[in-house]
């Protein structure tokens, strides 16, 4: 009976867009690319919603805005928030039009305040440039490349990515451990390429007079023999984004923030995504629980750009 439920619902749901489609086409007359930005931004709530276990006609405001702070959680940039919640609100007035609801949800949802300054975003394109900068017959050039990879991969804070353990590396499982804000533990998914480049590292590494206290620690200084400081972090990015003649203001976190943006962009789901970052809100204090690690790795795998990029050039070598 439950199973039945379900399939009916769903092809409510898929019936509901495939009018709500229709309606923006021919009663809205919108281009094809803002008729896509209108669905895509949609896509993105249906799949909180899926994973919340909410059907769309039983959304309430609590939802919406749990959503939306989901949206500011992560970092998305006040426009794009507002952009998003634009097209979620019309979505609701067109079912109050046809009639499958009697009242909006989406009323009372409040748009951000789009003076709100925010890190910069760095393009897929922009990241490629830096992390092709490294110039790998140096001798911190591969790790350079790690330390990069490992920052986009997996969306770490500078802290996190200087704190890595050789012993929260799990790569047969595809994880890696980390420790965030008030010694909360967390796997997080690792791209293949980014394992990839740690492995290339490794045989730097273990060239290197490791100092007591340090031999766990996975990024180390080779002069120093200590692992790296934030400082270094920031100053290697830097240095890195001027050859690559980008002159946007960036740090460490900007990887991070791309990160975010990127997999929404793409397609990840917010809950995932959060899950990634080690976020908490009071928005968002019972998530994650319910979400199992298989399914947010291949969340995060499937939708990073790096990792697409990746796919296609392993694909063309064998074909």
């Amino acid at each position: 009976m439950e199973i039945n439920e379900k399939k009916q619902k769903k092809e409510q749901q898929a019936l509901i867009i495939r009018k709500y489609q229709q309606y923006l086409k021919l009663e809205k007359s919108l281009s094809p690319n803002t008729l896509e930005a209108y669905l895509t931004d949609l896509d993105k709530l249906l799949s909180f919603l899926t994973l919340e276990g909410i059907n769309i006609l039983d959304v309430c405001l609590a939802d919406l805005q749990r959503f939306a702070a989901g949206l500011h959680d992560i970092g998305i940039h006040p426009r794009s928030q507002a952009r998003i919640l634009s097209g979620i609100k019309s979505f609701f007035r067109f079912l109050i039009m046809a009639d499958y609801l009697e009242a909006d949800p989406s009323e009372l949802l409040e748009s951000p305040n789009i003076g709100l300054k925010l890190p910069e975003v760095l393009t897929v394109e922009e990241i490629d440039r830096i992390i092709a900068t490294v110039d790998r017959s140096k001798a911190e050039g591969q790790r350079n490349r790690a330390i990069l990879e490992t920052l986009y991969s997996c969306g770490l804070r500078v802290s996190e990515l200087v704190n890595l353990k050789l012993s929260d590396l799990y790569f047969d499982e595809g994880f890696i451990k980390v420790e965030g804000k008030g010694n909360k533990q967390r796997l997080i998914p690792i791209s293949p390429r980014a394992i990839n480049e740690i492995k290339l590292y490794f045989t730097d590494r273990n060239q290197i007079e490791v100092k007591s206290g340090h031999e766990d620690f996975v990024f180390i200084s080779l002069r120093r023999g200590k692992r790296l400081s934030r400082i270094m972090i920031f100053h290697m990015i830097k240095e890195l984004a001027q050859q690559a003649s980008i002159t946007k203001n960036i740090s460490p976190h900007t990887f991070r923030h791309s990160f975010a943006t990127h997999l929404l962009e793409g397609g990840a789901n917010l809950r995932a995504i959060q899950c990634m970052l080690g976020h908490e809100s009071i928005a968002t204090t019972e998530i994650y629980t319910h979400i199992d690690r298989n399914v947010l790795r291949s969340e995060i795998i499937e939708h990073h750009p790096r990792n697409i990029k990746y796919r296609k050039e392993k694909e063309s070598l064998f074909h």
